[in-house]
Order: structure tokens, then sequence, then C-alpha cells
């Protein structure tokens, strides 16, 4: 481990305006003067909520793997201005709250030993052609046109089919989820209407996949659920649409994420990128597997990790936290913190000592990590290879960020090439 003296003693200035549509073009400043001046930071998020914010990389890890922090949103004494606003928009509606994002051992323990027969290694690397023929699909849609936008035509429909393949969604019903993923990440009809529609409308046909996969199972991780809850394992309907849920909501924007920032790093870090074309050339596989972890380090998908409550009094960073009180840890700014690691705000594709927090820590840590891992390596690889001298379009001010609270990402992705 590198071992620096104390973090960010260079960072100067006023304290920052946090969660504006700059910031969110650019966080990692403002990570820096948290991180030296209130690392363990109490702030008022856009909804109301009030929450403390962990940005150095120590106490991070010590908070995700802290038992006393619950992921329960029962445990949070809501004030009349923020109930229901610490979760998924509409999830509660839909009745669909009893999933991993939520909920604490022994459940948690049950349900997640349920669902990670899935994403076994070998479970994972089963699925790799079938995740390679995605990719060479969406990009032989576009690679005539000698230009893209990478986010739309490529980086959203990869996850979107991957994921409903895994669950089993029969092949005529994947355009409908593609649609209301769509409405989730787009936010329309207001900050949070789209999404509780998107929620409702997944909900109730999740509850009707089920009904028809208890009559005709098959081979996919819906099937298996409930053969597992036919098994004596008590899984309720609500339980198992709940995890169908969260593992469409968790793992489709986060890997639209990882290729998103990952590309656009790339693209501003031209050495880094052509070391990476040269090693895949030479059908090398070693840096393209560090690249990806290191992508999850620099610009990760997931800014901050998803809510957590205190169940009783304690102290993070030397700062007493009350119960009840939210937590909120900034991954983003964890996996910057130089008393981790070495030049951190340099992106460095070869990087070794890498124990980044980008898919989290403890019991909760990521389970889709090896699903997101294999299709960041496969886009990445495919893409570099099949469209070697692709480019950004538009000056990097031009673009947009999505300014969510718990995923980073870019709105659009425009990319120019020579057509195959």
């Amino acid at each position: 481990m590198h071992v620096a003296g104390p973090p960010d003693t260079h960072v100067a200035g006023p304290e920052p305006t946090l969660f504006s549509w700059e910031f969110a073009t650019d966080p990692y400043p403002a990570y820096a003067w948290l991180r030296e001046h209130a690392p363990v930071h109490r702030t008022r998020l856009p909804s109301g909520v009030e929450a403390w914010l962990i940005t150095r990389y120590a106490d991070a890890k010590q908070a995700l793997a802290d038992q006393r922090l619950s992921k329960n949103p029962a445990h949070h004494a809501e004030p009349a201005h923020a109930k229901g606003k610490t979760g998924i928009p509409g999830e509660r509606k839909a009745e669909l709250m009893t999933h991993l994002l939520n909920i604490d051992p022994p459940d948690h323990t049950r349900l997640r030993r349920l669902v990670s027969k899935a994403f076994t290694p070998r479970r994972v690397a089963e699925f790799a052609p079938r995740v390679q023929e995605l990719t060479d699909q969406f990009i032989d849609g576009f690679a005539a046109r000698g230009e893209a936008d990478l986010i739309h035509d490529f980086a959203f429909p990869l996850p979107i089919y991957a994921i409903c393949d895994l669950l089993g969604v029969p092949p005529e019903d994947q355009d409908d989820f593609r649609d209301w993923a769509g409405m989730m990440i787009r936010h329309g009809g207001g900050p949070r209407g789209g999404v509780a529609r998107s929620v409702k409308k997944i909900r109730d046909y999740l509850a009707e996949l089920i009904h028809r996969k208890r009559e005709n199972p098959g081979d996919d991780l819906i099937s298996g659920l409930i053969k597992a809850s036919d098994h004596g394992e008590h899984l309720t309907e609500n339980e198992a649409a709940a995890m169908c849920f969260v593992l469409l909501f968790a793992g489709f924007e986060t890997t639209i994420n990882l290729i998103g920032n990952g590309l656009y790093a790339l693209f501003q870090n031209p050495g880094q990128r052509t070391r990476l074309q040269d090693s895949l050339r030479r059908g090398e596989r070693g840096l393209l597997e560090t690249g990806v972890e290191e992508l999850l380090r620099y610009d990760g998908p997931v800014e901050l990790a998803t809510w957590r409550f205190a169940t009783e009094p304690l102290s993070v960073g030397g700062q007493h936290i009350a119960t009840g009180d939210p937590v909120l840890v900034v991954l983003a700014a964890a996996d910057r913190d130089p008393a981790r690691f070495t030049d951190p705000d340099t992106l460095d594709l070869s990087r070794r000592d890498n124990q980044h927090l980008g898919y989290g820590h403890g019991i909760h840590y990521c389970l889709g990590a090896p699903l997101a891992r294999l299709e960041g390596q496969l886009a990445l690889a495919t893409l570099l290879t099949r469209l070697p001298d692709i480019q950004l379009a538009v000056p990097p001010e031009e673009l947009r960020w999505r300014g969510g609270l718990i995923m980073r990402g870019l709105r659009q992705l425009p990319v120019s090439f020579t057509a195959e």
C-alpha cells in the first residue's frame, strides 16, 4: 500500500459548491477539497435530505464494512420533506423494496446466496460468447456510418440485452425493457417522475413473467429463483421481483458508465490508449484487464455508494454520526485519495496496486462485478480493434454529464472513425 503524508495538503480555496451542473462535469477538485478540509462532511442534498459524505479511502473502506451502518431505510427517521427520497424512485409504491441494496443480514445473506450462482466465474465465462455476439451486433449497426453516439448506439443497449438474456426475458419483450430502462436514465417527466413510471412498468411485467416462468421454466436466473423458492428457500414473489429489478437497475447503468467514462478517459489520455491498442494487436490481455480496473478507479461508474443509515451513534474519521443519520460513501473521492494511490489523478492502465472501491467493499460488494468487468473488457477491446482510429467528434467541453446522485456518466459520446 502506498502511504503518503496528510491527504491533499495542496488543496486550498473556498468550500466548493456540490451537486451543481459544473460539479457534475468535474467533481474531482471538490472531492480533493473535502478530503483535505472536511473528510466526513454533512450536507443538504438536492432532494432536501441531509446526509454525511465520506471522502477518504481509509474511512470509506471502514464505513462500507461497518455493520452499524444499515442498508435498511427503516433506520432513517425521515422528516416529512425527505419522505421516500433515499432510495430508487418508485420502488416503495411498486413493492420492490426487498432487494439487496435495501436489506441487511440475515435476509441479505439468504437472498445473495440464491442469486450469486448466476455470477460465478464459470457462469460468467459461459456467458462471454453471448456478450461478444451482442458487442459485434451493435458495432455492426453503426460501423459503416463513420460516426456514432457511443452511449445511445452501443454502451446503453449492450448491458440491457445482456441482463435480459441472463434474467430470461423473452426476445420479443426485450425492446420494451430497453424503453423502460431509457426512461430510468433520462429522468423524463421531472427529476423523478419518469423513473417512477418505468419502475412500475417493470414491476408489472416482472410479476407476469414470474408467473409464466413458474408454468414454463427455463435455464435462466428467474427460473432459478422460482425453483429455489419452490424447494423451500422461502423466496416470496415480491423478493423475486425485487431481485430481478435491482439486477436490471444496478447492472445496466453501471456498465453504460464503465464503457462511456472509460472510452472518454482513453480519448483524453492518448498515450495510454495507444499502449492498450498495441497490446491488443499483439493478442495480449494483461493490460486490458488491469486497464479496466484502472478505469474503474480513475472515473468509475458509481460516484457514491448506495444509502446507509446509522443504527447507533458512531464515529467515522473523528466525526460523530447520530443514530438514524444517512451516510453516503463517496467512492469517486476515495479512489483518488493520495494517501492510498500514487499519483491518483493520473491514468495508468498498468497500475498494479489498485484495490479500488469502484464496486464497493464488504458484504455488499457488487454481485454483478464479474459480468460488468467482462462486458467492459469485451466492449473496449472490440471497439478499439475494429475501429482503431475512433476519436471524440466534439470538443470535450460540449459533453454533458448526467447529474444523478449515485451514478456518474455521460449523456452522449459522439465519435467519428473510418467506416468499415
